[in-house]
């Protein structure tokens, strides 16, 4: 592995050999397959006797460098792309797992895998149970003799709750568990689980990563003992990412400091204002005063990220109110972009959760979850001020 550089060196500077026509960015590889030199070429490329391209389902250049970037960035030995975020969620899973096995996971997860737990995997014989995010203590007593994997989101969608991940590491280790982390809301450049012992990260690369708001895709990295048997599944499974969305990502990770560093500048100054208005009953966010978890917080994240949470008094009826006020910013179920977007989790993301399934992640009926955006931060605050007077 070349030297480790700084964060934002080798976001721009991890790319794929130039070719013969001396290109200084990376070229789109829009190609289905490839050519061999000879019918031995291309038997020993089957045979895995020597490296190189041969279908676009299973590697390309440009999936190359973006997952080779993200292992560089995640401190991962190896990766997979996925065509979407859940694609790599239930590669992780399906992946490694097999009838019989059980699942720890941290109550506190986005709508679609908590879906994948609980109405999917059940049906091939894998079962889970969670772990209260405020209740560390008990999880160790929620391991079975068949539990194979630990699977967390922190900062979790959308409440913001936290699990100290050298914890969770340590728990893992002791019952030589999987430790899986999606580290989506994070991003590499705000959090590093490996680096607490995580064996695998995932992330949704639709977010943050692109954080334009342009493309579905997803990665995987980690240690080779549980990739090579992920890499299996998706190479032969076909949850491929496209070659043009592996370029967009490899692309936007160049500029993702830059952009994680205004997300948060804007996230802090938005949730201070919230926290001094009367309307909001609460606010959430990572790096703010008020969070539970702030020292958490502080211990394993460089700062609070992109995503501030807070409910508005008076229940759905006046958060449907402040949503339909909202001039400026977008009303979408998306986040990462550069625009600012408000959602309601309990009536969108969240919705098919039962209600006693909600209120145990703190998904309560005022809950709105802005995602924020690159805008000028008091053009952001005038919109959400607006719409709660």
């Amino acid at each position: 592995m070349p030297k480790k550089r700084h964060f934002e060196t080798d976001a721009i500077r991890t790319q794929t050999p130039v070719t013969g026509e001396r290109e200084h960015s990376t070229p789109l590889y829009m190609t289905s397959s490839f050519t061999f030199e000879s019918a031995e070429h291309a038997r020993a490329m089957f045979a895995n006797e020597i490296e190189g391209n041969v279908y676009s389902r299973y590697s390309n250049p440009n999936t190359d460098e973006f997952i080779a970037k993200m292992c560089r960035l995640e401190g991962a030995e190896t990766g997979v792309a996925t065509a979407s975020g859940m694609a790599g969620v239930f590669g992780c899973l399906a992946g490694l797992l097999k009838q019989g096995d059980h699942i720890l996971a941290s109550r506190s997860l986005f709508g679609s895998s908590h879906q994948i737990l609980s109405q999917l995997l059940p049906r091939w014989g894998i079962t889970f149970t969670y772990g209260d995010t405020n209740k560390p203590e008990k999880w160790e007593s929620l391991i079975k003799p068949n539990t194979r994997m630990l699977f967390l989101e922190t900062p979790s969608n959308p409440g913001l709750d936290l699990i100290d991940l050298e914890w969770a590491g340590q728990l893992a280790k002791a019952h030589n568990l999987i430790y899986v982390v999606d580290n989506c809301f994070a991003t590499p450049y705000l959090q590093q689980p490996i680096e607490f012992g995580a064996d695998l990260v995932q992330h949704s690369a639709t977010k943050f990563i692109d954080g334009q708001g342009r493309a579905i895709g997803g990665v995987i990295v980690g240690s080779k003992k549980y990739m090579e048997e992920i890499q299996f599944f998706t190479r032969h499974t076909g949850p491929a990412l496209s070659p043009f969305n592996a370029w967009l990502f490899s692309k936007s990770l160049e500029t993702l400091p830059v952009r994680m560093d205004r997300h948060c500048d804007n996230a802090e100054k938005l949730a201070d204002f919230l926290g001094e208005q009367e309307q909001v009953s609460f606010v959430k966010y990572p790096f703010h005063k008020d969070h539970p978890q702030l020292e958490l917080a502080k211990r394993q994240m460089k700062r609070g990220g992109g995503v501030v949470c807070f409910e508005v008094s008076g229940g759905y009826e006046k958060a449907k109110q402040f949503i339909d006020k909202i001039e400026l910013l977008s009303r979408s179920a998306n986040l990462g972009d550069t625009r600012t977007i408000v959602t309601h989790p309990a009536s969108t993301t969240h919705s098919k959760l039962s209600e006693n399934e909600r209120q145990a992640v703190g998904i309560t009926p005022g809950l709105i979850r802005i995602a924020v955006g690159l805008e000028n931060s008091n053009d952001i605050i005038d919109d959400v001020k607006q719409a709660l007077n």
